[in-house]
């Protein structure tokens, strides 16, 4: 099963460099979640080829323009291509009012149903749960109410080992087996073992999404142990003091946070229009945390088992 983010926009602030403000598509199987959706998103979807179609969820991490200017812009063309499939919307208060507000004055009448689903900045949740995964929400550290996404896929069932003959067992004790239990007699005895007709299942995969924030380890426990972690990584050291007066991080900040909460992989973005050369913001990082990134629009991290 896949599960592979696509960078569609990297820069805070503003597009420059040839870079556009923040977007994301995680894909997971058939399943599209975007993340975040700065002005030009849907110029950046139809450049790497995201099937509108597939996305039914969208994360707004707050309400500044450069994570939700091209929301607007989406919808409508979601409109235009005759959606007929809900489209659930999660961010923070205010951004609902904002949709209707455009919607009224344009007098647009959806052929879709838009779901609104109001984030609490200011703790974590639970917010959805599908077949495949869930989404928690936690606060981060930024100037306004702030938002971040951990993605989890759902524990995988056993797999079965097909060298053995498996037409001997019935179709609820394949399902006992998969499920990670040994197949018993009625008197309670083992019939027949996991270990012989399984193979343990494929790790779960994660992916946590910290938008803009200061350096802040109260976020670590939500995100420890990750597969795939991007944390904004705005400035370079030097300009360390103006990160914290922007409520952002440097590069190096992100990389602590990446070797405190033990994650796999760390991807850098948001960065600031003052960089052209994006080349010492990765050294910066990978001088503490060795398996550092930069997220580049277009590529697709693919997260493996």
């Amino acid at each position: 099963m896949s599960f592979e983010l696509t960078i569609l926009g990297s820069n805070s602030a503003a597009p420059a460099h040839s870079r556009h403000q923040s977007a994301q598509v995680l894909r997971i199987e058939n399943q599209a979640f975007l993340i975040d959706c700065g002005e030009g998103t849907q110029m950046q979807i139809s450049r790497y080829r995201v099937k509108l179609n597939r996305i039914h969820h969208i994360f707004i991490s707050h309400l500044h323009g450069d994570h939700y200017l091209g929301l607007v812009g989406l919808i409508s063309t979601m409109h235009l291509r005759q959606r007929d499939e809900d489209l659930t919307i999660f961010g923070p208060p205010g951004l609902d009012n904002i949709i209707t507000m455009h919607l009224k004055y344009t007098e647009m009448v959806l052929c879709y149903k838009i779901n609104f689903v109001e984030l609490d900045p200011n703790a974590s949740h639970l917010i959805l749960e599908t077949d495949l995964i869930t989404v928690t929400s936690f606060p981060l550290d930024h100037r306004i109410p702030c938002t971040g996404f951990l993605f989890k896929e759902k524990p995988r069932p056993y797999r079965l080992n097909k060298e053995q003959d498996l037409r001997v067992l019935s179709t609820d004790e394949l399902s006992i087996l998969k499920s990670g239990n040994h197949v018993t007699d009625g008197n309670g005895s083992i019939k027949y073992r996991l270990e012989q007709y399984t193979f343990p299942p494929k790790k779960a995969r994660s992916y946590a999404y910290c938008s803009d924030t200061r350096y802040n380890e109260e976020i670590i426990p939500y995100i420890k142990g990750v597969d795939l972690l991007y944390h904004e990584s705005t400035f370079l050291s030097d300009r360390k003091q103006r990160a914290h007066d922007t409520y952002h991080s440097t590069a190096l900040e992100a990389a602590r946070i990446a070797q405190k909460a033990e994650v796999l992989r760390l991807i850098l973005g948001h960065f600031s229009i003052r960089y052209r050369d994006l080349d010492p913001l990765l050294k910066e990082a990978q001088e503490v945390f060795s398996n550092s990134h930069l997220a580049i629009e277009g590529e697709r991290i693919a997260v493996e088992h």
